[in-house]
């Protein structure tokens, strides 16, 4: 099965539905990391909210949502592409302990430097596609109540998100009333997101994880005529590779890969995002600073010792 993102109108087109719910896409994010439950549900909410978010992106780009803290995880960014390819990592400061109870305040924003931004970048960068970076204070207890702050007070769009995520599923579900639509005839014009918002409260986090779409929208929205769009296929895809750590190393210089290797007997690199190990031995390293030396190991998979 393909994990997908699902996007509906009502009728009159005064609110947007979309939901998604990722398993392979979300099993691969874990693969190489070893988080703790609070940590994988903070990442794996953020990771759905990102695909309900770039869903929408009108050019071929990127969108970084990113939280920058001064709490015991000092950083989270999930990058969702255009075409809702995905990357993600966790940062947890040295030395600090990530609580199972934490909150996204108490995680993130001890001290109230706590920042999300939200940046736009166009793949190629043309008049009228230049990168957007917008920044507002960390105000919520939650991932969707952040974002929900974000959309209202940068976007000027009243969005509802409800967000879960646990070891095998990420899932969220967007709800937005779009501008100059009325509703229908004889119908307030708060009236249809009123209903919309208040049948999805009804969601808790165990259905929204072991419901498939097209059961939970129809419990939500049965009474409402909906207009259904064409799924959009969601992956995970993390660009690192040997030749680029290959690279990196090059770029450190010979001097600085000999004293770990010295240190440790081999060089391992980590990939920030999809936590892949990349082991270079001694043979290895000094292949790299060979002339017109193959990529060490280049046709093979990464060993870990």
């Amino acid at each position: 099965m393909t994990d997908q993102l699902k996007k509906y109108l009502f009728e009159n087109r005064s609110v947007r539905v979309q939901a998604v719910r990722l398993s392979d896409t979300w099993r691969d994010a874990l693969a190489h990391h070893a988080y703790t439950p609070v940590v994988r549900r903070l990442l794996g909410e953020l990771v759905a909210a990102s695909t309900l978010l770039a869903a929408n992106i009108k050019f071929d780009g990127s969108l970084l949502l990113q939280i920058q803290g001064d709490g015991p995880i000092s950083l989270v960014v999930v990058e969702c592409r255009s075409d809702l390819s995905l990357r993600a990592t966790v940062k947890v400061r040295e030395g600090q302990t990530v609580p199972e109870d934490g909150t996204l305040q108490s995680l993130l924003n001890v001290h109230g430097a706590g920042r999300f931004t939200v940046l736009l970048d166009p793949k190629r960068k043309t008049p009228g596609h230049q990168t957007y970076q917008g920044i507002v204070p960390l105000e919520g207890e939650t991932v969707a109540q952040a974002l929900e702050h974000y959309m209202k007070s940068s976007e000027q769009l009243d969005t509802r998100l409800w967000l879960a995520a646990d070891d095998q599923q990420a899932a969220g579900l967007l709800v937005q009333r779009l501008p100059d639509h009325g509703g229908q005839p004889g119908e307030a014009p708060d009236e249809a997101w009123n209903r919309a918002t208040h049948l999805a409260s009804t969601l808790g986090a165990g259905e929204l994880l072991s419901v498939d779409t097209d059961t939970l929208i129809h419990r939500l929205y049965w009474e409402e005529t909906l207009l259904a769009f064409d799924p959009m296929d969601v992956r995970w895809h993390c660009p690192c590779g040997r030749e680029r750590v290959a690279e990196m190393l090059r770029m450190l210089g010979r001097d600085e890969v000999d004293s770990i290797l010295a240190e440790q007997g081999h060089v391992e690199v980590l990939c920030d995002f999809c936590g892949k190990p990349y082991l270079f031995d001694a043979v290895d390293c000094a292949s790299l600073f060979a002339a017109d030396a193959p990529i060490p190991g280049s046709q093979h998979p990464p060993t870990v010792h």
